[in-house]
């Protein structure tokens, strides 16, 4: 007979868990944690920011959750045990695990330091781990994950500004590196200036690229410009301004996770141009042929890095200074923030003040 989750493990813990996609409400759960094997690290939660993800997976958007859910995958803390073989980290330092804890650690991907493609990975929530229990997020007091999956954080680098670098960081950090686009010289797109787009601008100026913002409305045109640091503002609905951008961008990552057309944003890119889809929209975009091969441009998907590529993108923001714009709240505001993130009523990311807070909600 299964266990109930509070039994499965030695280690007992509390979080926030949603039990079915009806609701799309979490609400007060007990659990437990393995205990902390030779190679694991155990920490302290003390902030865990809120993903558009948790929000899918809540919900079951995307047909693959396994419930009860405790979400979360850009955690941070403080370490409070270490295994007998960690090397990384010791007891008291500030570190963060993202949007994964296992993966098979023999395929080709992971022996090129990207975990984050091996079929076999394993999330931080919502996903069976190697012991054949279920994974538990961030939306929690304790946190334990093995070492190969823990990021550090700098001394400089504010925890909870820091948090949803684990996973909006690493995203768009990932491709600008990968496809060549953040570099001096370089034109580069941000469609969307939310919990992602925002990060990108900040990444994409600081690796030294031009860099635009493309949206649909007027509305975030300051706060780009003057508070962001992006170098020009272009509105997606104005054809007049879409007209004199035609064929003017090196590269465009497309943050949006809501169905819309892509097509305009291909027109915009120079010849051998990329277009990266790092949202995730529920249903399939169109994509006609013809646009690529005019010009012989690609579209391309790019999801999360690598844990060393992860703490890669966390040492450059400390040192440049990028941090997430972010609204700190209460676990007891969780359902509330939920409702209003699905609005894209944000700027840009929630984070949870799981160390002073999430205690008070014990029933």
């Amino acid at each position: 007979m299964a266990k109930a989750p509070e039994q499965e493990h030695p280690v007992i813990a509390f979080g926030w868990a949603a039990r079915d996609s009806t609701s799309g409400h979490l609400s007060p759960f007990n659990f437990s944690r393995r205990a902390t094997g030779d190679e694991d690290v155990r920490f302290k939660v003390l902030f865990c920011g809120i993903c558009h993800s948790d929000l899918h997976s809540i919900k079951n958007d995307w047909g693959f959750s396994v419930y009860p859910i405790v979400p979360g995958h850009e955690i941070v803390g403080e370490v409070t045990e270490v295994g007998s073989k960690v090397k990384k980290v010791k007891v008291g330092e500030k570190v963060g695990v993202g949007v994964m804890v296992g993966a098979c650690h023999s395929c080709e991907n992971c022996n090129n330091h990207l975990e984050n493609y091996c079929p076999k990975i394993i999330l931080t929530y919502g996903a069976i781990y190697h012991d054949g229990t279920i994974t538990y997020g961030g939306y929690s007091d304790t946190m334990v994950a093995s070492e190969r999956y823990i990021v550090r954080f700098p001394e400089n680098m504010p925890l909870d500004a820091g948090a949803p670098l684990l996973c909006a960081g690493i995203t768009v950090y990932s491709p600008l590196k990968y496809f060549g686009l953040g570099e001096p010289g370089k034109h580069v797109g941000i469609v969307g200036l939310g919990g992602l787009g925002h990060v990108g601008v900040k990444f994409a100026k600081a690796l030294g690229a031009k860099v635009t913002v493309i949206s649909t409305s007027l509305s975030k045109k300051d706060e780009a410009l003057n508070h962001l640091g992006a170098d020009e503002f272009l509105v997606s609905r104005d054809q007049d301004q879409m007209q004199a951008a035609m064929g003017t961008f090196d590269g465009i990552i497309d943050t949006v996770s809501a169905v819309h057309p892509i097509v305009p944003l291909i027109g915009l890119l120079k010849s051998h141009g990329k277009l990266i889809l790092v949202g995730a929209p529920e249903k399939p975009l169109e994509l006609p042929v013809f646009p690529l091969i005019m010009g012989r441009k690609i579209v391309a998907g790019s999801g999360i890095g690598g844990t060393k590529e992860t703490q890669e993108m966390i040492d450059f923001a400390a040192k440049h200074n990028i941090t997430a714009e972010i609204e700190l709240i209460s676990m007891d505001y969780l359902n509330t923030a939920l409702d209003r993130l699905a609005k894209n009523d944000v700027r840009y990311r929630f984070v949870i003040d799981i160390g002073n807070t999430l205690a008070a909600t014990k029933p």
